[in-house]
């Protein structure tokens, strides 16, 4: 994480109760890690523990990390027969090479995100494997352009090095990873309208959890006003049939750690 922003202090609870469409998007991607009896792998960014619990059920013996001491709480809570870790994921050493790194909606938190994916690197043996899946260009455009003209219509700005986001292009990621030492061997950028938890609040409860960077752009007395106003903009492309929609565009990575960092 570098000195521009910083990640929101999370709800455990309330990401559980509200968000849980999280973790049940993540129930793919492990399919696509498909851990091994045995294997070691790295949940990066784990939040409350679930999906690194599903992958231990499968055989492999994961460890669990993420930089918000909540969550890892929740996560030992839930799961005190697992490991959990806080650590944050742009500066992590671990003590023995992983067979795998997987990572769920936890990568376009972390910046710089050179570092994380030297961390990553390190974390992995050779010809060990990271399975991600994140916010990719475009993800929540509408989301975000909404809450800027909310801050605008209110009299405030919006200066955009406090984005706290990194939604990268296929080409990016894929650049990026590989001048650290990552082969991709595939990548897929693909739209993931998303229903959220709530009915009419579950826009009110995604802007809360996930938006404070736009909203702490103003006074704690205006959070209100400006979700009110951002909702307005979104309802005509997103609230259908009584439910609130996420324009989510996730990208999903595999790639291969080569031999030696370049």
């Amino acid at each position: 994480m570098d000195s521009r922003t910083s990640l929101p202090h999370w709800n455990p609870s309330l990401y559980d109760e509200s968000h849980s469409f999280v973790c049940k998007r993540g129930e793919g991607l492990i399919e696509l890690l498909s851990p091994q009896p045995g294997e070691r792998v790295l949940d990066l960014g784990c939040g409350t523990g679930h999906l690194t619990a599903h992958i231990a059920e499968l055989g492999a013996t994961p460890v669990g990390i993420d930089s918000d001491p909540g969550m890892i709480e929740a996560a030992r809570r839930y799961y005190p027969h697992l490991t959990f870790e806080v650590a944050d994921g742009a500066a992590f050493e671990v003590s023995a090479p992983y067979d795998a790194v997987f990572s769920n909606a936890a990568l376009h938190w972390i910046q710089p995100p050179e570092r994380a994916a030297e961390c990553i690197y390190r974390a992995l043996r050779p010809g060990g494997r990271l399975v991600a899946e994140f916010g990719g260009q475009g993800n929540v455009e509408r989301i975000r352009c909404a809450l800027i003209a909310a801050l605008r219509e209110g009299g405030g700005s919006w200066d955009s090095a406090r984005d706290p986001w990194y939604f990268p292009s296929i080409g990016q990621y894929a650049t990026l990873l590989e001048e650290h030492g990552l082969g991709v061997r595939y990548a897929a950028l693909f739209p993931r309208p998303t229903p959220l938890d709530g009915g009419e609040e579950g826009m009110n409860n995604w802007l809360r959890m996930f938006g404070g960077a736009y909203l702490n752009a103003v006074g704690p007395d205006r959070h209100a006003d400006v979700i009110a106003v951002a909702r307005e903009h979104l309802r005509p492309h997103a609230f259908h049939d009584g439910t609130w929609y996420a324009d989510y565009r996730r990208l999903r990575i595999v790639a291969e750690r080569a031999g030696s960092l370049p």
